[in-house]
Protein backbone atom coordinates (compact mmCIF):
# COMPACT_ATOMS: atom_id res chain seq x y z
CA UNK A 1 0.00 0.00 0.00
CA UNK A 2 3.01 2.52 0.57
CA UNK A 3 4.38 1.47 -2.59
CA UNK A 4 1.00 2.17 -4.29
CA UNK A 5 1.04 5.60 -2.47
CA UNK A 6 4.44 6.73 -3.54
CA UNK A 7 3.85 5.78 -7.57
CA UNK A 8 0.52 8.04 -6.83
CA UNK A 9 2.58 10.60 -5.65
CA UNK A 10 5.04 10.21 -8.04
CA UNK A 11 2.89 10.16 -10.79
CA UNK A 12 0.69 13.14 -9.96
CA UNK A 13 3.40 15.50 -7.57
CA UNK A 14 2.24 18.71 -9.90
CA UNK A 15 -1.33 18.49 -8.68
CA UNK A 16 -1.03 16.98 -6.10
CA UNK A 17 1.25 20.52 -4.83
CA UNK A 18 -2.03 22.44 -6.31
CA UNK A 19 -4.27 20.69 -4.36
CA UNK A 20 -2.82 20.78 -1.37
CA UNK A 21 -2.40 24.58 -1.78
CA UNK A 22 -6.04 24.76 -2.60
CA UNK A 23 -6.75 22.67 0.38
CA UNK A 24 -5.11 24.76 2.77
CA UNK A 25 -6.58 27.72 1.00
CA UNK A 26 -10.19 26.31 1.53
CA UNK A 27 -9.14 25.46 5.43
CA UNK A 28 -8.16 29.66 5.75
CA UNK A 29 -11.02 30.52 4.33
CA UNK A 30 -13.58 28.86 6.34
CA UNK A 31 -11.78 29.52 9.65
CA UNK A 32 -11.33 33.31 8.80
CA UNK A 33 -15.26 33.04 8.00
CA UNK A 34 -16.17 31.62 11.19
CA UNK A 35 -14.29 34.18 13.30
CA UNK A 36 -15.85 37.48 11.13
CA UNK A 37 -19.08 37.75 13.66
CA UNK A 38 -16.32 38.05 16.94
CA UNK A 39 -15.08 41.46 14.58
CA UNK A 40 -18.05 42.88 14.57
Amino acid sequence: MIRDIAKTAARCSDTLVQDAVGAIALGVIFVVSLHMPAFF
